[in-house]
């Protein structure tokens, strides 16, 4: 009879124990593993993008530095209304025309668009634009290479409006008792709206 009180009370501790020690030790030690497990597979992650980094940079600086130049002029990753309006009024320069009246600002459907999807979610867009607002006058053939020439520059602008009107002549009439001369060109009043674009 003892025997059996010996064995059952051995039963019950071997129970207690398994449930009060042995078992939650035992889950502990699985759930070590397994964040053991998940460290050393976010640290072969980062290996793997580190390596995937040094890749990409070395055939980053293995590109021509003069094409980044180029890309970097065609489609900026920041905004320089200064160096845009300088590099504008150089370019109408050569033609004797100069800007006048610019006024820079984000066009009106995308600032209508950021405030509708603020309110939904984050746009997904990777560019964003300016519109460049400015006046300036001169003959019609020079107003021509004036355009011809923002086309061919490597600077992306879109024309999104354009009105000229009347602005006199090119020179003052010839005083009286001198010959005259060959008729000047009429000069135009020119307003532009151009559009740029940024990378984000």
């Amino acid at each position: 009879m003892m025997r059996l009180i010996i064995a059952v009370l051995g039963f019950v501790a071997a129970g207690g124990i398994f449930f009060f020690y042995t078992k939650p030790a035992y889950d502990g030690i699985q759930s070590t593993q397994i964040q053991i497990a998940q460290y050393n597979a976010a640290l072969d992650k980062a290996t793997e993008l580190q390596q995937l980094k040094q890749t990409l940079l070395s055939r980053y600086n293995a590109l021509d530095p003069e094409a980044l130049a180029r890309l970097q002029k065609m489609l900026p990753d920041h905004v320089d209304n200064i160096s845009l309006i300088l590099e504008l009024d150089n370019v109408a320069s050569r033609y004797g025309m100069a800007l006048a009246n610019v006024d820079v600002s984000a066009p009106q459907s995308t600032a209508s668009s950021a405030t509708a999807l603020g309110s939904i979610g984050a746009s997904n867009q990777k560019y964003d634009s300016l519109t460049f607002k400015f006046s300036t006058k001169g003959t019609y053939d020079d107003f021509l290479r004036f355009l011809s020439d923002l086309q061919s520059s490597l600077r992306i602008v879109d024309l999104v409006s354009l009105s000229l009107s009347a602005g006199g002549s090119a020179a003052q009439a010839p005083a009286a008792k001198v010959p005259p001369k060959p008729a000047e060109k009429p000069i135009y009043n020119y307003d532009i709206t151009l559009r740029t674009f940024w990378l984000k």
